[in-house]
């Protein structure tokens, strides 16, 4: 009985310090409050503009041409299918691509093959309900690629570590590496930041940036604004903003500014002031029974137009076109 009570004075000593006891109600305290806000999981800082950059513009997937796939799943359960995809007219895509993709709750995996012989694979790996690895790879002739992505995902959070190209066989670190945080303060706002290190060849010095962002929630709109510090090309302010009008009708826009050191004089010395560059653009989709239609016209004149059409299931062409203009007149 003495060796018990003993042995329990050391931890009383330490649950009754006053300092120790203030830290533990300070802690208790800040994650009552908290919880009470009722905050949610507002996704990576790399997709803090996704509603926009994913639902409505075309920038990142637009093309010319005519594009069919035809998709063969063989399972649900766990998810295995395989497709085929055909394309005219788009000379930055592949006439014929082969892909198979492969899913359960944990694993995610998927590999392509177009008729030039490039090869392309992603894969995600979920460890737990919180942390997520997803790794890319791209073989192309006279190039390749490859990143290697962890996200954690807490209940208000998300934390990223991305490594592009990573090497150190050549006496030294190179290659890209990409570290973000974006944390829900309210219910309808995010703060984040991300931080860029870069070294493309040991004989070129190391350039870093850093970069911030926010994300507020309405009822049915999304905004975001992402802010670049001066680097080695200048800084810039991305915005965009999307809107839900109704169940079918979704609209969105964005503004991106550029500033960067200007050039004096034929020798290219610096101090010829900041150099300022601008380009806007609007969108919408409005989605079909069958079908789902894109248009985005932005401040250089560009008019894009992109239709999908579910013809069977397992079978979906897409019409897409753009008109310059400017060129044209």
């Amino acid at each position: 009985m003495a060796d018990k009570k003993f042995a329990s004075i050391p931890s009383a000593h330490v649950y009754e310090n006053p300092l120790l006891s203030s830290i533990r109600n300070t802690y208790s305290s800040f994650w009552e409050r908290r919880e009470a806000l009722g905050l949610s999981n507002p996704g990576t800082f790399e997709n803090i503009s996704r509603e926009f950059q994913r639902d409505v513009s075309l920038t990142n997937f637009m093309f010319t041409g005519l594009r069919a796939e035809w998709n063969k799943p063989f399972s649900n359960s766990p998810i295995f299918q395989l497709s085929h995809q055909l394309s005219m007219g788009a000379q930055a895509m592949s006439p014929y691509t082969f892909s198979a993709l492969y899913g359960s709750s944990s694993v995610f995996l998927q590999g392509t093959m177009e008729n030039d012989g490039s090869l392309s694979a992603r894969s995600n790996f979920r460890w737990n309900d919180s942390l997520v690895t997803k790794t890319n790879a791209q073989i192309q002739p006279g190039q390749s690629m490859l990143s290697i992505e962890n996200d954690y995902s807490g209940r208000d959070f998300t934390a990223s570590l991305k490594a592009m190209n990573p090497s150190i066989i050549e006496g030294g670190v190179k290659g890209i590496f990409i570290a973000s945080y974006l944390q829900s303060v309210t219910p309808s706002l995010a703060l984040g930041l991300e931080a860029v290190w870069q070294r493309v060849a040991m004989n070129s010095s190391p350039e870093a940036l850093l970069s911030y962002g926010a994300k507020y929630k309405g009822s049915d709109w999304i905004a975001s604004l992402q802010m670049q510090t001066e680097g080695p090309q200048g800084s810039g302010i991305n915005s965009s903003y999307w809107r839900k009008l109704t169940d079918k009708v979704s609209v969105g826009a964005d503004l991106s500014l550029q500033f960067a050191p200007g050039l004096s004089g034929q020798g290219g010395l610096m101090g010829g002031g900041l150099q300022k560059e601008g380009s806007a653009s609007a969108a919408a989709k409005y989605e079909f029974r069958a079908s789902t239609f894109r248009a985005q016209v932005d401040s250089k004149g560009r008019l894009s137009c992109m239709l999908e059409k579910t013809i069977l299931p397992a079978v979906r062409v897409t019409f897409a076109g753009e008109m310059d203009h400017l060129k044209v007149c």
